[in-house]
């Protein structure tokens, strides 16, 4: 898929980056970075503004700033106003706040920590977080002012989008978002409820573009911005919150505003390619149109007729099966498999457990390998596997095979 050019030229382009986490004392991140804007040039030759969403830096220190910048710089479009947020990360150098933001701002060139600019006409704000704690801080100092300027864009044009920018998600939207902050967050959410034409980005918790729910759609629109560092996802499933290869995630997001519309690309700079289709948020807004707005899929995934469960023989020993899963099908994105081991000869339940079907993986693996412990030695098993989508609908259908674990060995 290319970005839409099948109708008239867009009014505004901007990129969206966040969590690029530049280290001291590897470059790692630092290539990833260099290969993103140039990535990003490619496809978005006329930007007009470029905006990262905080955690330039790992630590805030002098060396990640300069290397930071020095990336940008050589390649950023002449064009492109630079739009940058401070994160948590970026306070993490022993300074006290106020000497962290002060960093911030001389290396970054940025004004202050939160800031509005207009932009051909749209009204862009980045918000910053205030300190280095983790799940965020926005004061209500802040906030007032948010909605200051929030009122001062409505005023302005009511049927056109506001942009708005801030590291941390709140809490009860996007994917991820329960790493948020929770002081203050229905004070923002409230200030933002107002004005139903904001699409809110933010970035901090590395869940990737990939899952229909990294845009959230209810009283205004918020977007995840995912990382150009690592993956990160949920816990309590068997390949772990940072599983393997999870090194290789690079993320971004372009985005084009038109007369009517605004178009959300996800990029997937890894893949060198589009992630599914763009978002689309139509103007002037009204919410009882959102295209995004929960509850999205009802329609529960399925596995295609021929689609099996097997167990590697060679794999298998005294406490563990490994299994091989036909990927079922969905409309939008199988996110887990439900694994259930019974005790073949009672029914009991001996083993339940979650795996992603790593659909962050490029290529996606089909069939899905998994590993499956802490099983009884010589007993019969029966595996039982549903497919879940990200909203928690279980197929209907099932996988299902038989399996006994090996004699334990005495020596």
């Amino acid at each position: 898929m290319s970005m839409d050019r099948s109708h008239n030229k867009p009014k505004l382009i901007f990129p969206v980056i966040s969590d690029v986490h530049i280290k001291l004392d590897d470059n790692f991140n630092l290539e990833k970075f260099i290969h993103t804007l140039e990535q990003i040039n490619r496809v978005a030759p006329k930007q007009d503004a470029f905006v990262v969403v905080g955690d330039l830096t790992e630590s805030g220190e002098i060396a990640e700033y300069d290397k930071f910048m020095a990336a940008y710089k050589t390649r950023k479009q002449a064009k492109a106003v630079s739009l940058m947020a401070i994160g948590n990360h970026d306070y993490w150098n022993g300074l006290s706040g106020e000497d962290a933001q002060n960093r911030f701002l001389e290396k970054t060139g940025m004004s202050s920590i939160y800031y509005h600019k207009v932009i051909n006409d749209y009204h862009f704000i980045i918000l910053g977080t205030e300190d280095g704690i983790t799940e965020g801080t926005f004061s209500s100092k802040q906030l007032e002012w948010l909605g200051e300027q929030l009122r001062k864009a409505n005023a302005d044009d009511p049927k056109k989008p506001i942009f708005v920018f801030h590291h941390q998600p709140m809490i009860n939207t996007i994917y991820g978002s329960e790493w948020g902050f929770s002081e203050n967050r229905d004070l923002f959410y409230n200030t933002m409820k107002e004005f139903p034409q904001v699409i809110a980005f933010s970035g901090h918790t590395h869940y990737p573009l990939d899952d229909p729910r990294i845009i959230h759609q209810k009283d205004f629109t918020s977007v995840g911005t995912s990382s150009g560092a690592y993956l990160y996802l949920e816990n309590g499933r068997i390949q772990s919150e940072v599983p393997e290869g999870a090194h290789f995630l690079n993320q971004a997001l372009i985005v084009e505003a038109y007369d009517s519309k605004v178009l959300i690309h996800r990029r997937d700079i890894q893949k060198n390619d589009f992630i599914g289709e763009p978002f689309i948020i139509n103007y002037p807004v009204k919410k009882q149109e959102f295209n995004y707005a929960e509850p999205r899929v009802k329609k529960a995934p399925f596995f295609e007729p021929g689609s099996v469960v097997s167990i590697v023989n060679e794999k298998t020993t005294s406490s563990c099966f490994t299994i091989m899963v036909t990927q079922a099908i969905d409309s939008l994105l199988v996110h887990d498999y439900k694994v259930v081991i019974k005790r073949a000869e009672t029914g009991e339940t001996a083993n339940q457990s979650l795996a992603f079907s790593e659909f962050y993986k490029n290529p996606v693996p089909n069939p899905l390998i998994l590993q499956i412990d802490g099983l009884q030695p010589d007993t019969l098993y029966k595996i039982e596997v549903s497919a879940l989508d990200s909203y928690g609908n279980l197929s209907s259908n099932s996988l299902n095979v038989l399996g006994r674990t090996k004699t334990l060995d005495i020596f």
